[in-house]
C-alpha cells in the first residue's frame, strides 16, 4: 500500500514540475512515507531522519515531509520529537501532496494534516497525462482503503480508517491506462481486498465479480491480489482461481496463529478448522496453488502448547512462504492494553522455530521445480551473476534465467527450465 501511495504522490509531484532525483544531497524535496504497524519501523525511520537533519541545516530551503501511517498516529508528536520537519501528512492527504508542499514555500510554520477524508466513495482522479516513469511489468492498484476487522494487535484501522471501495469503472480505466503504458501484471490492493464492494460503490458488486470484469480488460496476461481475511475469502471468489486464466495460482492468506484460543483474542473471528476448509477446498479446484501467510508468535497469553498448534497448521498447509514476526505492542491497539506475558527470549525462540520450518518447506517445495518447466514474467535484469534476467512464476516464486539479452525485454513472458533452487528463489535456462 505504502508503494502505491508512494506512486501516486510521485505522480502528483511530477505534474507540479517535480523530478526524481538519485541523490539526497541534490534534493529540493524529500518525503518519507511511513509505516507504523511494527516498532522496527518506526526506528527505521527515525533513523532515516537523523540522517537528512544535517541536509536540512545546510539548505535551509530543503523541504522535509513524513506521510504515511506513522504521521496519522502521532502528527504533533513527530514535529515535537523532529522540530525540522516541514509538514505530516496522514494517508488520507495522498491527493494533497501537491498543496502541502505549496503551503511551505508559502509558509515558514510546520503543520499536520491528518485526519479522514468526510467522503462516503473513495476515488483515485485519473491523471491520463505523462508518467514520471514508465511503469514496471506489474504495477499495484488500489482496490480498497481502510479496514473493518479491528484484529486486537493492528493499527491499521486506526491510521487508515474504515473500509471505501473505488467503483470498478474507475479501476478498469486505471488499469487500461497502466497496461497501455507496458504493464503486464496488475495486482490489486487493499487491507482486505475481500471485503471489496460492501461499502462505498453506487452499485454494489462483490470481490469476485469485480475479478471477472478486470480479467476481460484487453492485454492483461497475469492478476494477482493481497491482502485477503479468511472472514471474507469467499466460493465465489475459489471458482474464479478456477475459471481466470489470467489470476495467478497464488494466494497470501494471513492466518496468524494456528491456535484458536489465540485467535479468538486477536480478534480473527475464525477458527482454525474454517481456514483449513477455505485451504482444502481452494486445493480442490487448484492443485497447484502456492499459498503465503503471515504469523504472529508470542502473542500476549501464548502457551507453549498454543505456539506448537501453529507449527502443525505450517505443516499442515505446506506454505511456500511466510511473513513472521515475534509480537511486539503497539500503542493505540487493544492488544496494547493485554499483559505482554511472553518473556523476550521465548519470543525469539519461536520465532527461529518458524523461521526454521519455513525455510524446510519452502526448500521441499524448491526441489519439486528441479527439472520442470516454468512460465515467468521478465520483470529486469538480474543482479545474480550468470543470469541476464530476474522475474516470478505464477506461483510467486523468483526466478533467474539465463538467455540472450537481445532477444528478449521486461514484459515478455517466457518457459524456464529450472536447474537450481535456493531459498524461495528458482534458477534456470529460458527455454
Amino acid at each position: 500500500m505504502n508503494v502505491a501511495d508512494t506512486d501516486r504522490m510521485e505522480l502528483i509531484l511530477f505534474h507540479s514540475g517535480y523530478r526524481r532525483t538519485q541523490e539526497k544531497e541534490e534534493a529540493d524535496l524529500i518525503l518519507v512515507n511511513t509505516c507504523s504497524i511494527r516498532e522496527k519501523a518506526e526506528q527505521k525511520t527515525f533513523s532515516l531522519f537523523g540522517g537528512l537533519k544535517p541536509l536540512k541545516a545546510t539548505n535551509p530551503d530543503l523541504i522535509l515531509g513524513l506521510t504515511g501511517c506513522m504521521g496519522q498516529q502521532d502528527g504533533e508528536k513527530m514535529l515535537k520529537r523532529m522540530p525540522f520537519l516541514d509538514f505530516v501528512l496522514g494517508p488520507d492527504q495522498v491527493e494533497g501532496i501537491g498543496k502541502a508542499v505549496n503551503r511551505v514555500r508559502e509558509s515558514d510554520k510546520p503543520f499536520v494534516w491528518t485526519g479522514f477524508d468526510s467522503e462516503k466513495i473513495y476515488s483515485i482522479p485519473e491523471i491520463s497525462e505523462d508518467l514520471p516513469q514508465k511503469p514496471g511489468p506489474s504495477a499495484f492498484v488500489n482496490i480498497i482503503k481502510g479496514c473493518d476487522k479491528f484484529c486486537t494487535f493492528c493499527i491499521v484501522p486506526f491510521t487508515r480508517g474504515r473500509e471505501k471501495s473505488r467503483e470498478p469503472e474507475e479501476l478498469h480505466q486505471e488499469i487500461r491506462h497502466l497496461i497501455k503504458h507496458g504493464a503486464r501484471e496488475i495486482i490489486l490492493l487493499g487491507q482486505n481486498v475481500n471485503s471489496y464492494g460492501k461499502r462505498g460503490l453506487n452499485n454494489s458488486i462483490p470481490f469476485h465479480e469485480l475479478l471477472y470484469g478486470i480479467a476481460e480488460i484487453s492485454g492483461l496476461q497475469r492478476l494477482r491480489f493481497t491482502t485477503s481475511h479468511p472472514n471474507d475469502f469467499t466460493r465465489e471468489t475459489i471458482r474464479a482461481y478456477r475459471d481466470l486464466d489470467v489470476l495467478v495460482n497464488h494466494l497470501h492468506l494471513p492466518i496468524q496463529s494456528g491456535n484458536n484460543e489465540i485467535l479468538k483474542t486477536m480478534r480473527r473471528d475464525h477458527t482454525v478448522e474454517e481456514y483449513l476448509e477455505l485451504i482444502d477446498e481452494l486445493k480442490s479446484e487448484v492443485p497447484d496453488v502456492s499459498l503465503t501467510t503471515d504469523i504472529i508468535v508470542g502473542f500476549p497469553g501464548e502457551t507453549e502448547a498454543q505456539f506448537q498448534d501453529t507449527l502443525k497448521v505450517m505443516e499442515r498447509v505446506g506454505y511456500s512462504s511466510s511473513f513472521m514476526f515475534s509480537y511486539s505492542p503497539r500503542p493505540g491497539t487493544p492488544a496494547n492494553e493485554m499483559l505482554d506475558s511472553v518473556p523476550e527470549d521465548v519470543k525469539k525462540r519461536r520465532l527461529q522455530e518458524i523461521i526454521q520450518l519455513q525455510n524446510r518447506l519452502t526448500e521441499e517445495q524448491g526441489k519439486s521445480y528441479q527439472g520442470k518447466t516454468v512460465e515467468v514474467l521478465i520483470e529486469g535484469s538480474s543482479s545474480r551473476p550468470g543470469y541476464s534476467f530476474k522475474g516470478r512464476n505464477p506461483q510467486y516464486w523468483r526466478v533467474n534465467a539465463k538467455g540472450n539479452e537481445g532477444s528478449y525485454k521486461p514484459g515478455d513472458i517466457v518457459k524456464v527450465n529450472v536447474e537450481q533452487t535456493s531459498g524461495h528463489g528458482l534458477s534456470g535456462v529460458i527455454q
